[in-house]
């Protein structure tokens, strides 16, 4: 089981899959160029919720029509310093196909 995790230390951002750095997956899709954010809605919190469903999920189309829904559920509603673990983002995901 994976585990995705943010911090907002001193210098910055810190967001890591199993203690290495999480890329923001620009190849698949570029919400922002701002890089990642959460606690609220937008395009950055859109490219940390597109990063981590890709690293789940390894299908770009499909983490990024789960992009934002994931963001506006999961993303939106984190803590400053935060877990998730690969069950719960599927969690996540069954929920949003499930009203689809």
């Amino acid at each position: 089981m994976k585990t995705y995790s943010g911090e907002r230390a001193f210098d910055g951002l810190v967001v890591e899959v199993d203690g290495a750095p999480l890329p923001e997956h620009y190849e698949v899709k570029r919400f922002t160029t701002w890089g990642f954010e959460w606690t609220y809605e937008g395009e950055s919190p859109q490219q940390l919720a597109l990063a981590i469903l890709y690293d789940h999920l390894a299908d770009g189309p499909r983490a990024i029509a789960l992009s934002e829904p994931f963001m506006r559920e999961v993303v939106a509603d984190l803590d400053n310093d935060w877990t998730l673990t690969s069950d719960e983002v599927q969690r996540a995901i069954d929920r949003i196909e499930a009203r689809k």
